[in-house]
């Protein structure tokens, strides 16, 4: 009776430790949420997915405006309210957690929209791109942020980034630049929204700012070198969509084209740089040329361009040459001299 009990105290143990981590999973919830009049994100944790999100704007007891949206795992969610004709006052924003039409986690985040109360930094620049986002942030006083930076596809963050407990000091006149690289690979002429929230942890004021693009390829040409024997260009990664493309090369003189020469270029990222060069078929004439060097698209859309001068000069002979050209006699010459000195010494010797 003893060792059945053991054994089945074991067999409950290895059950245990065999039963998929599903079993232990933490239900998801609302952790977070932030609002202005303009969006909201609100932030899930847990395992669980198969819930609804339900978002209220509400103002004076009335819901201003409503969104829900299926929601398969926890992160961060962005939603746009609508534009309204908002008046000044008191608004919450509420997140509500759905499952089964059940409640079963709920946050609200209570604002001011009107600024009752003077906001202690100022944004004046933001931008997302493909690249990432430009933010230009001042304040009258000297204060400390933390800046979140939102990359979002559809209604989700992909990827969030926090910097913490920023300085922020400088004048209206001279505002603090902060330039935000994705840390992701975007896809070509797909769209996405960056989105920047900025809170002031002294007395938890916090804005937040978004707008949407269209990733695209992009880089520049950085530098050039030519002359009479082939030519190079520098080309700079500006986009976090890689740019596989290519330089063209054209040569002319008085209005027709000599060469034309194409190179692909290596692949690049935005900060990435590398060289190409070419060689001419040969040597430049003596003469004036005009090159023109062209950066394109993997589709053949024109990134960049640059134009340049080729003064060709003739080849300069050496004074070695010169000199030995000069001091060389025909092998004839050379015979009768050596035949007229044996002479004069002969008649000498007479």
């Amino acid at each position: 009776m003893k060792n059945g009990t053991i054994w089945h105290l074991t067999a409950l143990i290895l059950l245990a430790a065999l039963t998929p981590s599903a079993a232990f999973a933490q239900p998801l919830e609302v952790t977070d949420i932030f609002s202005s009049i303009q969006s909201a994100d609100v932030s899930l944790a847990g395992d669980e997915g198969g819930a609804t999100l339900k978002l209220d704007l509400i103002h004076n007891g009335e819901t201003m405006a409503g969104r829900r949206m299926a929601v398969e795992g926890p992160g961060t969610y962005i939603i746009q309210w609508p534009s309204l004709d908002a008046e000044k006052g008191s608004y919450k924003a509420c997140a509500t957690l759905m499952r089964n039409q059940t409640a079963v986690s709920k946050r609200c985040f209570n604002f001011y929209y009107g600024e009752e109360e003077p906001m202690r930094f100022d944004v004046r620049d933001f931008l997302a791109n493909s690249k990432g986002m430009h933010l230009a942030i001042s304040a009258k006083d000297p204060t400390v942020v933390d800046i979140y930076y939102m990359l979002i596809e559809g209604d989700r963050a992909v990827y969030v980034s926090r910097d913490q407990a920023v300085p922020i000091a400088g004048s209206y006149a001279m505002p603090i630049v902060k330039d935000y690289s994705w840390k992701q690979i975007l896809e070509n002429n797909e769209g996405y929204v960056g989105r920047v929230k900025i809170v002031e942890l002294n007395h938890n004021q916090t804005r937040a700012f978004m707008n949407s693009f269209i990733a695209a390829d992009d880089a520049s040409i950085t530098e050039t070198y030519q002359d009479e024997t082939g030519a190079s260009a520098t080309v700079l990664g500006n986009s976090r969509v890689p740019f596989d493309g290519y330089l063209r090369f054209v040569l002319s003189q008085n209005g027709s084209v000599l060469n034309t020469t194409e190179k692909k270029t290596p692949v690049l990222l935005a900060g990435e740089d590398d060289t190409v060069e070419i060689t001419w078929n040969k040597t430049l004439d003596p003469g004036v040329y005009h090159l023109r060097t062209v950066l394109l698209s993997s589709g053949g859309s024109v990134k960049d361009l640059e134009e340049n001068v080729i003064e060709a000069l003739p080849i300069p002979v050496s004074n070695s040459t010169k000199v030995a050209k000069e001091a060389s006699l025909p092998g004839g010459l050379a015979a009768l001299a050596m035949i007229a000195a044996l002479l004069i010494m002969r008649r000498r010797w007479i």
